[in-house]
């Protein structure tokens, strides 16, 4: 009597151990010193029947990764105030990302933002009671705002900002990070109306050892205690530029509940946790704020390079402040057809922290020659920009467009997986959709 083998999928496979899923799946063996792969005419028999067609450029393919047409899924979800198509990732808190394809617009609309949170959000808001708070060490007095003295007070602005969470594209480290397994969507850009928070904590003082603000929500905890949820924030120099806003609205209108209603901070180029929601305190401090998640290992990265699988202890990790360059592929979705010699249009989105994007450029030779894109001017500083391009291709078969995005720094994305780090932060690797060609 034999026993009953145990199924395990793609991901699971990959996640245990790349490398060898290569030789289970495929037969295929790496090459020690590099992240090509030779294919066997085996292995090379093994993808194309799974892809339903010849992979083009197969030589080329790196090795330890799967195909993206069968990396990527689309599981639907309906929430209050979004749009159906978004993914689940987490129902308690709530923890929703949108795919690629519906990323499409310049900004995102409000309905299909991505949503992070921490904790629960506040079951009513009244409007006419809510308070914003300035108080700390390092302010020359305690003050404390309605809505509408921001509204009437303070000149108003609006900034096209884009937000991204520090552990986006997660899902992709291995070994694997504990935390939401973000794929690519946990990112958007909108535009943002508020106060600028200078002009507020001008008005209150802040004294000459002002080091850092932090901010605390009125979000609870899932356990129903009354601990404090997230009370993140950033250096006092962030703070007093000119595009951080303490934002009442979104696109144009009311930001949603499950987005911070009815008040938030917005810092563009730092990972979205910083910009709190629910916001009603800003404290500012002397010394580098310490509420949770400022903390441990939350929202940091070892300060030295270290090996996969690592453990790094707490005084060696260190915060995150500027986000790396990215980009996106919005149009088409992975998995397109298309007849030989029709050029398929491309276009997506890129952003660089408090960079700026400099050339964007594609490749559907897994990276051994790259083309060059459009690519538009940010509307201001932490807006994403816009590319496009036209791609043709050679004859039938298999194939994926990557792209990658270079910053004013000069600093390109990695073509595969950046530094493993324990949390799985700042993975900014190419993005890549799978396209077949058809006679």
């Amino acid at each position: 009597m034999t026993k009953n083998k145990q199924k395990i999928g793609i991901h699971e496979l990959y996640a245990k151990d790349p490398i060898e899923a290569d030789k289970l799946l495929w037969g295929r063996v790496g090459e020690p010193k590099s992240r090509r792969g030779f294919l066997k005419k085996s292995a090379l028999a093994a993808i194309s029947l799974a892809l339903g067609t010849k992979m083009v450029f197969a030589d080329y393919f790196p090795r330890g990764i799967i195909p993206a047409a069968l990396a990527h899924s689309s599981e639907a979800f309906e929430l209050e105030g979004k749009r159906a198509g978004l993914i689940v990732l987490n129902d308690k808190p709530i923890n929703a990302e949108t795919p690629p394809h519906l990323l499409d617009d310049k900004l995102t609309p409000n309905d299909l933002f991505f949503v992070r949170n921490n904790g629960i959000p506040p079951r009513e808001v009244n409007l006419s009671t809510w308070t914003l708070t300035i108080e700390g060490e390092s302010v020359r007095q305690s003050k404390t705002y309605t809505l509408a003295d921001l509204k009437s007070k303070f000149k108003q602005y609006t900034y096209h900002i884009t937000l991204e969470c520090g552990g986006n594209g997660r899902k992709e480290f291995n070994p694997p990070a504990k935390g939401n397994q973000w794929s690519t969507g946990a990112v958007g850009c909108a535009a943002w109306t508020g106060v600028r928070l200078k002009d507020i904590l001008n008005e209150v003082g802040i004294k000459s050892n002002a080091v850092y603000i932090g901010y605390y929500g009125k979000d609870t905890h899932i356990s129903g205690s009354d601990k404090v949820v997230i009370s993140r924030g950033v250096p006092i120099e962030k703070a007093m530029e000119d595009e951080s806003l303490i934002a009442w609205a979104m696109n144009g209108e009311a930001i949603p509940m499950l987005n911070g209603y009815p008040l938030r901070l917005v810092f563009g180029g730092y990972p979205a946790s910083c910009s709190g929601k629910w916001l009603h305190k800003i404290v500012v401090r002397d010394k580098v704020h310490d509420g949770p998640k400022m903390t441990g290992q939350s929202y940091r990265v070892p300060c030295k390079p270290v090996a996969p699988g690592t453990k790094v202890a707490d005084k060696d990790m260190c915060i995150i402040e500027a986000m790396p360059v990215k980009s996106l592929i919005t149009f088409p979705k992975s998995g397109v057809m298309l007849p030989l010699g029709k050029q398929l249009p491309l276009r997506g989105h890129a952003w660089a922290g408090a960079r700026s994007v400099t050339k964007m450029e594609y490749s559907i030779d897994f990276g051994m020659t790259w083309q060059p894109c459009n690519l538009s001017a940010p509307k201001n500083r932490f807006a994403w920009q816009q590319f496009d391009a036209k791609v043709s291709f050679p004859e039938e078969g298999y194939y994926e467009v990557w792209v990658r995005a270079t910053d004013s720094e000069g600093v390109a994305q990695p073509m595969l997986l950046p530094g493993w780090n324990p949390k799985g932060y700042l993975n900014n690797a190419c993005h890549r959709i799978a396209v077949k060609i058809t006679n």
